[in-house]
């Protein structure tokens, strides 16, 4: 098992606005392209399998040690098929799809609207699964409107004429969803407000909490992870806005792998990669022992496309750039 970066780079505060946030985001992808020739840009022969599968991962707060929490994964990946796995994370969520969409990356795990986005704009793929709390968890999580404590204001409508902390064009809970809570506040995302895209979730809640933005978004468990980890202090936020329910991140297979190798993955991501199996079979001690991406997680279930058209509703009322991705 190896680790590698889609693409290389710090990622630092940026402002950007309509169309060039996400020609500055796909420029990323377009980087790590680049030199590969034609025939990457028009992907793999369908049926044709790699050597060597590469696991794709849109940007995480957690980057230092994310090809940690997967090493389970690909040793389970790689016992059940027989293929090695090589673990690529990347500085933008536009470089893993682009990089799928050249067969670059075989695996990937996305967010649920940089799932969409790669679907509708043509990737060819396939959901395996979502990581669950529980074996009877039906996924889901929330944005969230963060102003700094002592901040005067109130609801969404108050962001006009701020500078809001954005994640990333592709982000679900980082820019998709509060683009849709700010236009039914009555604010246009691009023009009421300054948009600053921070690049992660924690990124975005740290800028608001040290006053490089007014207000910002993220998802509903980025505040406890930074409080626990001292990198805000507890309290320094509050939640001005809650998103309805946003379905799970999804973890997907390239369509143009072998069948055989496909239902493989199947299997192991439908019945194999869950702390009961894992244990039962050697992987770790108990079940308690076992280390999946995420915290105290049970392991991944089934999930279906439908479960993403309330995103594709959202990207209607939106009309968001980055819904045209592709």
């Amino acid at each position: 098992m190896k680790v590698g970066p889609l693409s290389r780079g710090k990622v630092a505060l940026s402002t950007r606005k309509g169309q060039a946030v996400l020609a500055a985001a796909l420029l990323v992808g377009a980087g790590f392209l680049a030199g590969c020739g034609e025939s990457a840009v028009a992907g793999p022969e369908p049926g044709a399998d790699p050597d060597v599968l590469m696991l794709g991962h849109i940007p995480s707060e957690n980057s230092s040690n994310i090809d940690e929490e997967y090493g389970l994964v690909m040793e389970v990946i790689e016992k059940e098929t027989g293929k090695k796995v090589e673990f690529q994370p990347a500085t933008s969520y536009a470089a893993v799809i682009e990089a799928q969409r050249a067969g670059k990356v075989q695996l990937a795990s996305y967010g649920p609207f940089s799932y969409v986005v790669a679907k509708d704009s043509g990737v060819p793929v396939s959901i395996l699964g979502f990581l669950a709390d529980d074996k009877e968890s039906t996924g889901g999580y929330h944005s969230l409107g963060l102003v700094p404590k002592d901040s005067p204001i109130k609801d969404l409508a108050g962001f006009k004429g701020k500078k809001v902390c954005f994640v990333d064009p592709t982000s679900t809970s980082g820019n998709l969803y509060p683009s849709a809570g700010l236009l039914e506040s009555g604010l246009d995302p691009k023009k009421d407000v300054t948009p600053v895209f921070a690049g992660g979730h924690d990124s975005s809640a740290i800028a608001v909490a040290t006053g490089q933005c007014d207000a910002g978004f993220a998802h509903d468990g980025m505040i406890p992870q930074l409080e626990e980890s001292g990198q805000i202090p507890a309290g320094s936020l509050r939640t001005v806005w809650t998103s309805e329910l946003i379905p799970s991140s999804p973890i997907v297979m390239s369509d143009t792998l072998s069948a055989p190798l496909k239902e493989k993955l199947t299997d192991i991501f439908s019945n194999k990669l869950n702390v009961d199996w894992l244990s039962a079979n050697g992987y770790c001690d108990s079940a308690d022992a076992c280390t999946l991406p995420g915290e105290e997680v049970w392991g991944y279930k089934t999930i279906d496309d439908a479960t993403y058209d309330g995103i594709r509703k959202v990207c209607e009322v939106t009309k968001a750039d980055s819904c045209q991705a592709g």
